[in-house]
């Protein structure tokens, strides 16, 4: 039996992501610790189990090209295209954009906000030219050729979903099922959307799925049939997984 893996991957720690920010569409960058998980837990982690790639998918947002870059120095990956995809662009946390979770959680309240964050078809308050991310957001030159009508002023998982799945289908797949070695550097939201549909996972249960920074997650796929064959891998102590996956679900303080 011939099969193959693609490995899906979000990105390390971003600035926004040590403030406890919503970060979605701002493109912030990686951290010192950000960069140095990419080496010490991404780059690891894929040079143990010993993965090549013939090509890699990521989105608009530097802190996803930062650690793509991390694993094509650290990996001698220099001669392995690069497909950019706004497709794979964070989830569009409208008007939350930019704000401390636990601010505002402490104004709306912990539910409210792990459903604005965790459910399915939930959309936060759409962004408004006052919030101090809003024009940098629209005049990001990276989103010059995103076509205005698909250009969001917020998202759930399910209007993400509706634009991550069909690459994921059309482009990315074929590749995986004709023998190509894929990985996918993403965003939190974009590897949840992937799993959910993958996994075929409940909108309820998706909301308890969380994915932690720079640990690869391996999905093997049977050439013949197109089936995915076993479970979910990630490449990284499991003990590290759990502990950051906790540390992704709590608002913080």
């Amino acid at each position: 039996m011939k099969t193959n893996k693609v490995v899906i991957l979000r990105h390390g720690e971003s600035e926004f992501n040590k403030l406890n920010l919503f970060c979605g569409w701002h493109d912030a960058p990686l951290t010192d610790k950000g960069l140095e998980d990419a080496s010490k837990i991404a780059v690891a982690g894929l040079r143990q189990h010993q993965m090549q790639f013939d090509v890699i998918y990521t989105s608009l947002l530097q802190r996803a090209h930062q650690t793509v870059d991390v694993i094509r120095e650290n990996l001698k990956y220099h001669d392995v295209p690069v497909i950019y995809d706004w497709r794979l662009n964070e989830r569009h946390y409208g008007n939350l954009t930019g704000f401390n979770k636990r601010q505002v959680a402490n104004k709306y309240g912990e539910e409210k906000v792990q459903i604005w964050r965790r459910s399915f078809d939930v959309l936060p308050p759409e962004i408004t030219p006052d919030n101090p991310y809003y024009a940098k957001i629209r005049n990001n030159p990276k989103f010059k050729d995103i076509p205005k009508d698909k250009f969001p002023d917020t998202e759930s998982l399910k209007t993400l979903m509706l634009r991550a799945i069909p690459l994921w289908e059309q482009e990315i797949m074929p590749k995986v099922l004709n023998g190509q070695r894929v990985l996918v550097v993403a965003h939190g939201t974009v590897v949840r959307a992937l799993m959910k549909y993958i996994e075929n996972i409940s909108d309820d249960d998706i909301m308890k799925v969380n994915i932690p920074n720079s640990v690869p997650c391996v999905f093997e796929y049977d050439l013949s049939s197109g089936q995915r064959m076993g479970n979910i891998q990630y490449l990284a102590d499991a003990d590290y997984v759990k502990k950051e996956t906790e540390k992704v679900a709590a608002i913080g303080n």
